[in-house]
């Protein structure tokens, strides 16, 4: 028809239909590269961040533990505030009375070493008399010359590796500057973070997209306000933990002719207790070997029941009912945790790996649930609640 409607070829019509679009990639291969492109970003950015804390080591540790000290002073720092003190005076009372307090137990360790030196030379000596004695009747029946000759062979191995000991003593002037300049870049930090913390996070957070900056704010209220209960609670726990070894070794001095060093145990039972797992495994048995060097074996298995008794306290008790609201991390992740932070920074990395795990799972879980859109100021209850 002259007016009729022009129409497409049947052919073609059917060949749109019928005809399927190509895939150039299989659906599953596609989404296997995005995840893959976007972890291999992740762990680049890991390895880079490891990178610059191993390297930068001595800025990073002395701020993360003027971070910690923050921690737990800023609380006290705010609660001074609220009872109308001037900012400045909260501030100055804090610190002077922390460092006070730190001051105060170091000079008590020294003293109690230096009082119980004498006492400690002579029990050595008795102790490795009575080892040697040990050793002669032992069904080993080593003479007195045998030891003599194993103990002179100790003696060449010292003195074979004397150029290594030397350089190593030559290394602690080295190692000495580096921990004074640390505690003062720490002290330093420690201040500002009281005067001023506020406006140098909100000053972070201007670093930051202007769409990311309520999620980023939200995120890192709720891990400092994870962060100050950690600390909390983990002082706590470790007094509790250097009480009850230490009462233990001062009874046990009490019925077995005096033990020097309690005071020393358990200061260190205390700080070896902010190292979840490997702190007090380490001080338990600095305890026990103590015992067995300076009172005997049987003094030492009753050590060994004690330091089994406060950790099952810790463990059972303490752990899940305290510890277990402030850090929602499987103990699985805790050990590794440690481990990691071991072997990357040695005994800081340990130190600080278990509240990092723990701040950064919280703010993960603030930003990952939408939560910064509706609630931008959480609470301890709400930090505390994310974990269900």
């Amino acid at each position: 028809m002259l007016f009729g409607r022009r129409t497409k070829p049947a052919s073609r019509v059917q060949s749109r239909v019928n005809t399927p679009e190509l895939e150039i990639v299989p659906r599953g291969l596609s989404v296997a590269a995005a995840y893959s492109w976007r972890l291999l970003v992740i762990l680049g950015l890991i390895a880079v961040l490891i990178y610059l804390v191993i390297t930068l080591k001595y800025i990073v540790i002395p701020f993360l533990v003027a971070t910690l000290i923050g921690a737990l002073l800023v609380p006290i720092v705010a609660f001074l505030q609220q009872h109308r003190w001037p900012k400045w005076l909260a501030v100055t009372v804090t610190l002077i009375g922390f460092f006070a307090v730190v001051s105060g137990l170091v000079v008590v360790v020294v003293s109690q070493v230096r009082l119980g030196l004498p006492s400690l030379q002579q029990q050595s000596v008795a102790a490795f008399e009575g080892f040697r004695n040990f050793l002669s009747e032992s069904p080993l029946q080593l003479s007195e010359s045998d030891i003599d000759g194993y103990l002179s062979q100790i003696g060449d191995v010292v003195q074979r590796d004397s150029e290594a000991l030397v350089s190593g003593i030559l290394s602690v002037g080295s190692t000495a500057g580096h921990v004074l300049t640390g505690a003062l870049l720490s002290v330093f930090a420690t201040i500002f973070v009281l005067i001023d913390g506020k406006r140098i996070w909100a000053w972070t957070v201007r670093l930051f997209p202007r769409r990311a900056r309520p999620a980023i704010d939200g995120s890192g209220r709720a891990g400092w306000l994870t962060l100050t209960t950690f600390v909390k609670v983990q002082i706590f726990v470790a007094a509790v933990d250097a009480i009850g070894i230490g009462t233990g070794a001062w009874i046990l001095g009490l019925f077995y002719g005096g033990f020097p060093l309690v005071i020393p145990i358990a200061v260190a039972v205390f700080l070896g207790s902010f190292i979840p797992v490997v702190g007090a495994l380490i001080t338990g048995a600095l305890a026990i070997f103590i015992a067995l060097v300076f009172l005997g074996p049987i003094p030492a298995v009753i050590m060994l029941g004690i330091v089994l008794l406060v950790q099952q306290l810790e463990g059972h008790i303490l752990q899940p009912l305290v510890m277990g609201t402030a850090v929602k991390v499987h103990p699985l992740a805790v050990v590794f945790a440690v481990a990691a932070g071991s072997f990357v920074a040695g005994i800081p990395g340990a130190l600080f790996a278990v509240p990092l795990v723990a701040v950064v799972n919280v703010m993960t879980n603030y930003i990952s649930s939408g939560e910064w859109r509706v609630n931008s100021n959480p609470t301890i209850s709400d930090v505390l609640g994310n974990g269900k």
